[in-house]
Formats: C-alpha cells, structure tokens, sequence
C-alpha cells in the first residue's frame, strides 16, 4: 500500500509541476501546486488500491465458494420441449 501511495505522489508531483511550469509560475508557486498534487494523487492511489484488494479478495472468495460447491448436473441439463 505504502508503494502505491509513493506512485501516486510521485505522479502527483511531476504531473502538476509540468503544468505549472507550462504555465510560468513562479517557482514557490510551482512547489506549492506540485506538492498539493502529490498529497491528493497519494490519497487518491490509496483509496484506489484499497479498492482493489478489496475487490481482488472477493473474487478469490468467490472462486473458492465456486469449486468448494457441488456440480448439480441435473439442473444444467437442456430441457427438451414435447411436440
């Protein structure tokens, strides 16, 4: 988790320098958007990996439940209809 929220700051940070550089700002007003972007790309690369172990676990939950169930083959044979 630690590793993503790094990602996320690290893009957060470059991103929103870039722009602002683009933009030729001041260079106090340069780190000042860039460190903003690197908080609010942290937080928001947490929240998304959070998401995604969560989703991630369920799956194999589900999968689990899957292969743990019986196979009833009766209820999956094709019904015939009667002339």
């Amino acid at each position: 988790m630690k590793s993503l929220m790094l990602i996320g700051a690290f893009a957060g940070f470059l991103i929103a320098a870039a722009f602002s550089m683009a933009q030729d700002n001041a260079w106090p007003t340069t780190l000042w958007h860039a460190s903003a972007a690197a908080y609010a790309g942290s937080l928001l690369m947490r929240w998304w990996g959070h998401a995604w172990r969560k989703s991630l676990a369920e799956t194999i939950e589900e999968r689990e439940h899957a292969a743990a169930a019986p196979v009833n083959t009766l209820n999956t044979l094709p019904k015939t209809s009667k002339p």
